[in-house]
């Protein structure tokens, strides 16, 4: 799969009015797990908050900026089911990650 050539799909998150860029790459239906291409724009903050699953963020370009510390390009960072986090970009650069999952995706804001 060429991920260049998918075009964007968005997951709206309504507690701040705000549409994530992502693009499918793998969703295991017997157990949930999934991987996505996503993007944050320059200076986008997911703040404070919690997912069921456990998932993994490894940046492709650009500097994810998170509760356990800031990664760049080739790092991987991984948080556990029910850990307390806020992720998102730098202010002045968009980043784009692999975003791994466990099992399905959900998300509980503080």
């Amino acid at each position: 799969m060429n991920t260049n050539k998918l075009k964007w799909s968005y997951i709206p998150i309504a507690e701040l009015n705000y549409k994530i860029p992502f693009k499918p790459l793998l969703n295991d239906s017997e157990t949930g797990m999934s991987i996505l291409k996503m993007k944050y724009d320059a200076g986008f903050m997911n703040p404070w908050h919690t997912h069921n699953c456990a998932h993994g963020m490894y940046v492709l370009d650009g500097m994810l900026s998170t509760s356990k510390g800031d990664f760049g390009p080739g790092e991987f960072v991984w948080f556990s089911e029910g850990e307390r986090m806020f992720h998102g970009a730098t202010d002045d650069n968009e980043v784009s990650f692999l975003f791994i999952t466990n099992k399905p995706f959900d998300i509980h804001y503080e």
